[in-house]
């Protein structure tokens, strides 16, 4: 369970957010990768090399490092999500034709090799995703991608019965299953969601008014499933005034993605574990910076891309995302509020 966004100010700076739900245990860190490291996949040990230094946050387990989302030094940025029952790896593509790369690292291999969101169209001519198990889940994880850029361009990857696909996003949101395509068109069931609302409506002689404002929204669904969640934060991102300025953007997606936050204790799973948000995550694209959250610290952190890093031989961790809660102090003394 997870849901994604983009945003744009209105000088057209692009950002891209997600909240990261998940029903393992799992410590996120954050990591800088240098431009032409040498990595291997998990699943075919294929070499490869990055052409692009990106910062990303990911978590390593038994040697293998896997990343959530990330921006690289040109502004292209990316996450996965999790497509329950849609993903499919078993597709029967031409081997001597598509290289095989690993669900649980083709974000570091997007990452690392892609300048923009076109590049993803050229890269995918050629490569095939297979699945591969991930040492957390110990499964090969369902999954699919949302990417952007600096242009705002928008995409979602998915590998389905279908095939390999690349779908343009116009409304710059996602969230699991079912497929893209099938999200989208569900919008159409809540064209009478509004802003605004009847300030009066009559039941032949009787008058009905509202209670307050807000009821134009009152058909917006509430629940923590997917479709749901998708629908929710299209129309908030669609209806919130478009921000000014980035210190704008970052209060906006934090006030959007928290209409879908899942507090822990709320979802419970066969599993008889929590799935709840574990982490909150805003890239400027620009800037290659990320400003965070978690679900056990609210204030939110930063962390950027710097070129000192970009070409170190070997990856930099900056730490783990949890971190301990600091208060600001806000004490006012009598004399200070009464001017005496």
């Amino acid at each position: 369970m997870c849901t994604a966004l983009t945003l744009q100010t209105s000088y057209n700076e692009n950002f891209i957010g997600r909240n990261m739900d998940f029903s393992h245990d799992i410590k996120p860190g954050i990591y800088i990768m240098p431009e032409n490291y040498q990595w291997y996949d998990s699943y075919t040990k294929k070499e490869y090399f990055n052409t692009y230094s990106f910062i990303g946050i990911g978590q390593k387990t038994e040697g293998i490092l896997g990343f959530f989302d990330g921006v690289n030094e040109r502004g292209f940025a990316a996450a996965a999500l999790y497509f329950a029952g849609y993903a499919n790896y078993d597709i029967d593509f031409d081997t001597a034709k598509k290289e095989p790369i690993s669900s649980l690292d083709f974000l570091h291999f997007l990452l690392g090799k892609c300048r923009s969101v076109k590049d993803i169209y050229l890269l995918l001519e050629d490569v095939c995703i297979v699945g591969s198990p991930d040492p957390v889940t110990k499964t090969a994880a369902p999954l699919h991608w949302i990417a952007t850029d600096r242009t705002g361009e928008c995409v979602v990857v998915e590998q389905t019965k279908n095939g390999l696909e690349v779908f343009s996003n116009p409304i710059g949101v996602m969230a699991n299953s079912p497929d893209f395509k099938w999200h989208m068109t569900n919008l159409k069931n809540y064209l009478e969601i509004s802003s605004t609302q009847n300030e009066e409506a009559f039941w032949r002689n009787v008058k009905l008014t509202p209670f307050g404002q807000g009821g134009g929204t009152a058909l917006l669904p509430g629940s923590f499933t997917s479709p749901d969640r998708f629908v929710r934060t299209a129309f908030l991102k669609t209806h919130s005034l478009i921000p000014n300025n980035r210190v704008e953007a970052i209060m906006t997606f934090f006030h959007i993605i928290g209409n879908v936050s899942i507090p822990k204790g709320t979802i419970l799973t066969s599993r008889s574990t929590y799935d709840y948000t574990i982490y909150t995550a805003f890239i400027d694209t620009n800037t290659c910076e990320y400003f965070f959250k978690t679900h056990d610290n609210i204030q939110i952190a930063v962390a950027g891309l710097r070129d000192t890093y970009r070409h170190n031989s070997q990856p930099i961790f900056l730490g783990y995302l949890n971190r301990p809660v600091r208060f600001e102090n806000f004490n006012y003394f009598k004399e200070d509020i009464y001017g005496k």
